[in-house]
């Protein structure tokens, strides 16, 4: 018994210090986490925890097993499937269809949009809903004249709302599920907690979109000339095609509708020179537009009509001589090159350096920084020292780019073009894996994993891609935690942590410690990561609720809703490091925001959930 508590107190002094090291910014988390795993197995192997009859209760292999846990890999393929779909824009249409339809109320469209955020966070992975949703909120703060300040902690709260209502909306939902499975309860529905998850998805997106922009200073962007400036425009050229997407369109107010925010120059027809303002215009094959537009109105151009880069494509390959094949825009990046001191093209124009059959990335436009360029054709610009190229390639193209002397790449400027031609299908593919979880009809774990194959196989990502969309730090971060999540489980170390928390509330009924049980997560969630609290804390809420002689799922669930309650720091949850820099946030910008969100959601359960669970 002596060796048992000793062992007990050892695990919870690597608790203590994986907590240390998991909320410090001097260690990489990913080396915290082998630490931990690597102090574990040298523990209990010098050290084995054994029963009377000699039995090792804690092998190596028990450590190890979260490698194989159904929780992780969920997680993992999950994060594939979401990266999918962003990677073939698979939710930007809609969204910006759904956007759009309260664009002459920008307030209403902010309700909107966090609403369709927290809805679509409850069955997919957060980051990339939230990666999705900044540049759109960052337009509705400029329609309203607002600092995006105002804006970006809302949108982060909203998509972690949203994730507490489903199975498969977090991470930590499906930790807590695989703790509670380990403990020898039955696997959690995917809807199983979804009632009272709404209740408090609801009532903290209220708080979000009605306090918090209030809570948050109005702060302007801030520009210290490190930042890299985006608001400068490239000269681009487009030659129309016979069968350009481009043909036929109209100008309304001297704009046409699929080149919006960018400004025409000019029209080359014939031999005619057509200037602004064009009223009633209507483009014809074989014009040649040119135009300014910054990077971003250029990427947002291409993602709304994809087939314009068809124009682009077969321009440039029939300047080549090569065979006039629409060439496919799958797999295609965007990434700027300044054109090198000593460059070979330099006083030459682009016409004359064939820069699409020496390196297969085709220029989309010129950027001078000293001065704007003001000729009468992009291919008739003679290129100088310091000009910026705009470049469409194939990501192998672009970075074979780093060899060449002719010009420096700048890689922070690499960025993929959505795959919007595969959307369909990984909409398809995402929706038979809700379908399938939701209904039942497989595992979670086995539509997760099949899902994410679909994606490869399908095209929707190649594997360089699905690999890149698994994060080591959260793979290696609940490896550790399910790790310290079995020995305390094997050590007894729940079970005296739930002892010494009744003792401390000794006569209080149920739904005291209930609520008490939700603050108490609820504060280390905001210091330590949600996963590790998750893993954790769901031992201890299943002894807690056995020791009471109540359903231990009930502390369970709120095990999951208090560690989703990760609002009060920026460290609590990825998604509120993402916005940081967007909404130019400072560390108490999120505890005044988020620690009374917290309070509400404490105090909302608290009411509720006695109530609905019966506890009263």
């Amino acid at each position: 018994m002596i060796e048992t508590q000793l062992h007990m107190w050892l695990v919870f002094g690597f608790i203590a210090v994986a907590m240390y090291a998991f909320a410090s910014d001097r260690i990489e988390l990913e080396i915290s986490a082998v630490a931990v795993i690597a102090g574990l197995l040298l523990l209990f192997y010098f050290y084995p925890l054994v029963d009377k009859q000699g039995n090792d209760l804690l092998s190596a292999r028990d450590i190890l097993a979260g490698l194989a846990d159904p929780a992780l890999i969920t997680v993992l393929s999950l994060l594939v499937v979401g990266q999918g779909i962003v990677r073939t824009g698979a939710l930007e249409k809609p969204i910006r269809q759904l956007v759009t339809l309260r664009r002459h109320h920008p307030i209403m469209a902010i309700a909107l949009v966090l609403t369709i955020v927290m809805v679509i966070s409850a069955f997919m992975n957060n980051t990339p809903v939230v990666v999705i949703f900044i540049p759109l909120m960052t337009a509705l703060a400029e329609r309203m004249h607002r600092s995006t300040s105002t804006l970006m902690i809302p949108l982060s709260y909203a998509s972690i709302l949203g994730g507490m209502t489903t199975l498969i909306g977090s991470s930590t939902n499906l930790l807590v599920s695989a703790s509670a499975t380990q403990a020898g309860h039955a696997p959690i529905g995917f809807f199983d907690f979804s009632v009272p998850g709404i209740v408090l998805a609801v009532a903290g997106l209220l708080y979000a979109m009605l306090v918090v922009p209030r809570l948050l200073p109005n702060r302007d962007a801030v520009t210290d000339g490190s930042a890299p400036i985006s608001g400068k425009q490239f000269i681009v050229q487009i030659e129309i095609s016979p069968d350009s997407p481009l043909v036929g369109e109209r100008a309304v107010a001297g704009q046409f509708p699929s080149l919006r925010n960018i400004t025409i120059r000019f029209i080359q027809r014939e031999e005619k020179l057509l200037l602004p303002p064009f009223d009633d215009l209507v483009l014809r094959p074989c014009d040649s537009v040119v135009f300014a537009g910054t990077r971003k109105s250029l990427t947002d151009a291409f993602a709304d009509n994809p087939e314009i880069l068809h124009d682009f494509l077969e321009n440039d390959e029939q300047s080549d001589s090569e065979p006039n094949d629409k060439q496919n825009t799958r797999d295609q990046t965007l990434a700027e090159v300044v054109v090198a001191p000593a460059s070979r093209m330099i006083g030459r124009a682009l016409h004359q350096i064939s820069f699409h059959y020496q390196t297969g990335c085709v220029v989309l436009g010129i950027q001078r920084r000293s001065r704007m360029i003001r000729t009468s054709r992009m291919t008739d610009i003679r290129l100088e020292a310091g000009d910026v190229l705009l470049l469409l390639g194939k990501r192998q193209e672009i970075m074979e780019l780093r060899n060449n002397p002719d010009v420096l790449l700048l890689e922070w400027s690499t960025r993929e073009l959505p795959a919007l031609a595969l959307s369909l299908r990984a909409r398809l593919i995402f929706g038979a894996v809700i379908l399938s979880a939701a209904t039942g009809f497989v595992p979670i774990v086995v539509a997760a994993v099949a899902g994410a194959t679909a994606m490869v196989v399908s095209g929707c990502l190649n594997i360089h891609q699905a690999s890149r969309s698994i994060d080591r730090r959260i793979f290696l971060l609940i490896w550790a935690a399910l790790g310290l999540g079995a020995a305390m489980q094997a050590t007894g170390g729940a079970s005296y942590l739930a002892h010494q928390a009744l003792s401390l509330l000794d006569g209080a009924g149920p739904a005291v410690v209930l609520s008490i049980f939700f603050l108490l997560v609820a504060l280390f969630t905001n210091v330590l990561s949600n996963n590790a609290t998750a893993v954790l804390f769901t031992p201890v809420a299943i002894s807690i609720g056995t020791e009471l002689g109540v359903d231990p799922m009930i502390f369970v669930f709120a095990v999951i809703f208090a560690a989703n309650c990760s609002f009060a720091t920026p460290m609590g949850y990825q998604t509120n490091l993402l916005v940081m820099g967007p909404g130019h946030y400072k560390f108490m910008d999120y505890f005044k925001a988020g620690a009374p969100l917290v309070i509400l959601l404490w105090l909302v359960f608290s009411i509720f959930a006695p109530l609905y669970y019966g506890l009263l």
